[in-house]
C-alpha cells in the first residue's frame, strides 16, 4: 500500500484545437447543435408563416422579409440544420437497433449522412431561390 506511482503531470488547460474527434463524433455534435438551431428558430418560423398566411397583404410582408439575401441565408441554414438532423437521426435510430456499430460501418454511416445533407441542402435550396 506504501507504493507510490508516478503520476503524469496534469495538462494546466484544455487545448481544443489540439482534440482531434473522429467523424462519428463531428455528427453528433452537428445533430445536436442543429437540434438546438431548429429550437432557437422557431419563433422567426412561426413569426413567418403568421406572415404569409394571414392575408394578401400580409403575404406581400413575407415576400419582403424573405426578399432579403441575409434572410434567404438565414433560411438556408435552417434547411441544412432540418436536413442534418433528420439525416443523423434515422443514423441514431439504426445505432439504437445495434445497425451499424462497428468502426469502419460507423463511419460510412457518418459519411453518408453529411454527403446526403449537404447534397439535400444544395438541391432544395437552388430549387427554392
Amino acid at each position: 500500500m506504501s507504493e507510490v506511482t508516478a503520476r503524469k503531470p496534469r495538462p494546466k488547460y484544455l487545448a481544443l484545437n489540439e482534440i482531434r474527434l473522429p467523424l462519428p463524433g463531428i455528427v453528433s455534435i452537428l445533430h445536436r447543435i442543429s437540434g438546438v438551431g431548429i429550437f432557437l428558430m422557431l419563433p422567426f418560423l412561426l413569426y413567418l408563416l403568421d406572415r404569409s398566411l394571414g392575408s394578401p397583404e400580409t403575404f406581400e410582408t413575407f415576400a419582403a422579409v424573405v426578399d432579403n439575401w441575409f434572410i434567404k441565408l438565414v433560411l438556408f441554414g435552417l434547411l441544412w440544420a432540418y436536413l442534418h438532423h433528420f439525416c443523423a437521426g434515422i443514423r441514431f435510430l439504426l445505432l439504437d437497433l445495434h445497425k451499424g456499430l462497428e468502426l469502419e460501418e460507423a463511419r460510412k454511416s457518418s459519411k453518408i449522412v453529411l454527403i446526403v445533407s449537404l447534397t439535400l441542402t444544395l438541391i432544395i435550396g437552388v430549387v427554392l431561390w
